[in-house]
Order: structure tokens, then sequence, then C-alpha cells
């Protein structure tokens, strides 16, 4: 008789959604969105698909409870500096930029975020963001009728930026190339545009290669929350 294939043992931990969804970071971490599947969730936590269903609806249900966590993450790092006790660092400005920054490392860190903020933008981690955003910019001095122009301006930015971060994240990956091989492939098809048409575009090329991402980030930051003051606020925004 043909020897029988051994079986992985059972796991004898008990299995909860935030230990189902922690493995699930870690394939979406270490291998990609497509890494994701029930079958190699079930082969990393040594389980059934039972159990894995018990506790979470579907893989949709799965990668948006991942990004609800890492999302929830920063929230909760910028919501524990606006004790009193955490002057200077508690201005508004101050947390906004934090989170704002926050949500920009986080989503360089975990690139599959980024391809989930625009599919459900009702979900509970995304809704505590606006909440966080419009309070910092209500403690701002902006009125009430202006809270969501205001909220919505900042945050299009952070989801914009950080939506098309996680697709140069993507195209890097795909095209095997590192970060400056690939800044420099830019680089050489801008180069061929045509500079009386485009001479903005050949300026920026220079300096494609040297550019950090997360600083024009910050800038860009900076002057929307400089926007909002100066219309709605009162001083500089602050670092």
């Amino acid at each position: 008789m043909p020897p029988r294939t051994r079986r992985a043992p059972r796991r004898t931990e008990a299995l909860t959604r935030d230990v189902i969804v922690q493995a699930a970071t870690e394939i979406l971490d270490a291998d990609g969105e497509d890494a994701l599947t029930l079958r190699a969730l079930t082969l990393r936590l040594a389980t059934g698909y039972g159990a894995i269903y018990h506790h979470v609806a579907d893989r949709d249900d799965l990668l948006a409870a991942a990004t609800d966590d890492v999302l929830a993450a920063v929230v909760a790092a910028v919501t524990a500096v606006s004790a009193p006790e955490a002057t200077p660092d508690a201005e508004p400005q101050h947390r906004l930029r934090a989170l704002a920054l926050g949500l920009f490392d986080a989503v360089d860190a975990h690139p599959w975020v980024g391809a989930q903020l625009t599919r459900e933008p009702w979900r509970p981690a995304l809704l505590d963001v606006y909440e966080c955003v419009s309070t910092q910019l209500q403690a701002l001095g902006v009125p009430e009728d202006k809270l969501s122009d205001c909220a919505g301006a900042l945050m299009n930015y952070i989801w914009g930026v950080a939506g098309q971060n996680a697709a140069n994240a993507r195209a890097l990956a795909a095209s095997k190339l590192d970060r400056e091989q690939f800044l420099a492939s830019v680089a050489q098809r801008w180069a061929h545009l045509d500079p009386a048409r485009y001479p903005s575009v050949h300026r920026a090329r220079t300096q494609l290669r040297e550019h950090d991402d997360r600083e024009q980030f910050a800038a860009g930051v900076d002057l929307i929350l400089a926007g909002i003051q100066a219309v709605h606020g009162g001083g500089a925004p602050g670092r």
C-alpha cells in the first residue's frame, strides 16, 4: 500500500479573529495581496476552513479587517498624545501632521492597505480617521460649517497620495528594479519629451531620482494646513 500523506498537526491554541487578522497581515506584508487565500491562511494557522469562517465572512472581510487594524493603530497613536500633559506636541496642527505622516508611513509599510482605502470608505477605521481630523480642525478654530470642506481637502490629499504610492510600490515590484533604477527609467522617458511642451516635466526629471516621497508628502500637508489656518484659523502651522 502507498504510504499515507502525513497531515500537518492541528493547532492547540484558541483561534480568535485577532489571530486570524494578524496572520493575514503577515501574509500580505510578505507576499502581497494575491498571496492571501483562505487555503494559505489555513496552512499558516494549522486549522480548517470552518474555523476561519467562524470569525470572518470571506476574503474581502479579512482584507477589510486587516486594513482597519493598520489604520486604527495610527489613530490610536495620535490620540494618545492628546492628553493635557502632552503640550507642546498636543497642539492641533502637530496632531494633524502626525496623523497624516502616520497614515503615509502605514501605507508605505503595508502597500496593500492603499488598494483597500477606496473600496469601502465607510469602514470603521476610515470613519475614525475622519473624526480625528475633524476634531483637530475644530480645535484649530475652523468653523463648524467649514469643517467638512477642510477635512475633505486634507483627507483627499492623504488618501490620494497614499493610493498613488501604493500603486507605485506595485509597479516597482512588477518591474523587478530597485527604486533608483525605476526612477532613472522614468526620468529617461521624460528626457525624450518635447521641452517646449513640457518644460516643467523636464525641470522635475532632474530631481526625480533624489526626491524623498515622505518629505514631498509632508510639504503638501503643511501647505494645506497653512491654507486652512490662513482662511479659517489663526497663526502659522507648527511642527
